[in-house]
């Protein structure tokens, strides 16, 4: 059954056929107010519906108590909070929080005791990148002085020194840091990939692609996302081919497995669940796939929009396991913001924007 979300004074309004449920609405979220939203466990009960303002509760709430508790960036929680919250609004306080502590890093961190790793320089050039994108749509200077650092650290094959801390599929090999730098640069406003750094740079990561082939479907995935910014990354038969695969990759519920995407160890030496759908998985695939124009309406993604409405778990956050081990499966952070992404990139006419 289709199901619609209105927000209304202080209640939200669940329509479902002629049926209609009230429930009141919690305060924004902010630093003062976060509340820690649970552990990421496979044993967390569906939600009984679908439910876009729980969703983006939870990933306000994830991303704020890690930047309180934690006090860092990371790319599964507060960077891919930055993609993915002016989707459905970026004006609301807990955005603002976020998107500061990112400027922050780069205006005063970095100056005073300069980067963690060069990873961190590349994951937060490209959450601004995208951030200013989706709000403002002109470069924001921490965002441009976080850009012009990336490429000081490129190195002369094209690519950068990357985390490998063995967490895919964001911190396992060096080919995830060159196409999200790729994306960085193709992303940024005000044409800054026409500018002389830009230029020069991506012509390194050009090469390095060339050289080293992204080693498995999520990366090339990434390629083709980058691709819709910057089009020579891919020719059209390899977008069709990444098309193809990610296709061939669906499971019979309409779902797609993150661990489907790759080759990657887990770290007890036991085998990766391929057949289990989760967010991450079905999220960027769909997407990925809207990223290269494949219809909203294509069968395909109808399925997997169907698997996200009703696999949504009672939090408001899609569950993904972890494919390095099972402990605190922090990718179910990122797979809630990729499956936000994909539900909105899918709606036609677009979701009205608000706070």
């Amino acid at each position: 059954m289709r199901q619609h979300i209105l927000t209304t004074g202080l209640c939200l309004i669940f329509l479902a056929g002629p049926a209609l449920t009230l429930l009141q609405a919690a305060d924004p979220v902010t630093l003062d107010n976060v509340v820690d939203p649970g552990p990421n466990s496979p044993l967390e009960p569906l939600a009984e519906r679908f439910s876009l303002d729980r969703a983006v509760q939870f990933l306000d709430s994830a991303a704020l108590q890690w930047q309180k508790e934690r006090k860092c960036c990371t790319c599964h929680t507060n960077y891919a909070y930055l993609y993915t919250r002016p989707a459905i609004g970026h004006a609301a306080a807990a955005h603002g929080q976020v998107r500061t502590f990112a400027e922050q890093l780069v205006e005063q961190r970095w100056p005073d005791k300069g980067p963690r790793w060069d990873a961190e320089v590349v994951a937060t050039a490209a959450a601004l990148a995208h951030n200013d994108a989706a709000t403002t749509g002109t470069l924001h200077q921490a965002t441009r002085a976080a850009l012009d650092r990336m490429w000081t650290l490129q190195r002369s094959d094209g690519g950068w020194n990357w985390l490998k801390c063995d967490w895919p599929p964001m911190e396992s090999d060096d080919d995830y840091g060159v196409v999200l730098a790729a994306l960085a640069a193709g992303v940024a406003p005000e044409k800054y990939a026409e500018s002389p750094a830009a230029r020069q740079g991506l012509d390194g990561i050009r090469r390095y692609l060339q050289a080293n082939p992204p080693p498995t479907l999520h990366h090339r995935m990434m390629v083709l996302w980058a691709a819709r910014y910057l089009p020579d990354l891919m020719t059209a038969q390899q977008k069709q081919a990444c098309v193809s695969e990610m296709l061939e990759r669906q499971n019979p519920d309409g779902g797609w497995s993150l661990a489907a995407l790759g080759n990657w160890q887990r770290d007890d030496g036991s085998p990766q669940d391929l057949q289990s759908s989760d967010g991450y998985g079905t999220g960027f695939v769909i997407y990925a796939l809207r990223m290269a124009d494949i219809a909203a309406g294509h069968e395909a993604i109808e399925r997997g929009v169907a698997w996200l409405k009703t696999h949504q778990r009672q939090s408001g956050r899609w569950f993904t396991r972890s494919l390095h081990r099972d402990s605190r499966h922090f990718i179910t952070h990122a797979g809630t913001a990729m499956a936000v992404l994909a539900l909105t990139a899918c709606e036609t006419p677009p979701r009205e924007n608000r706070p």
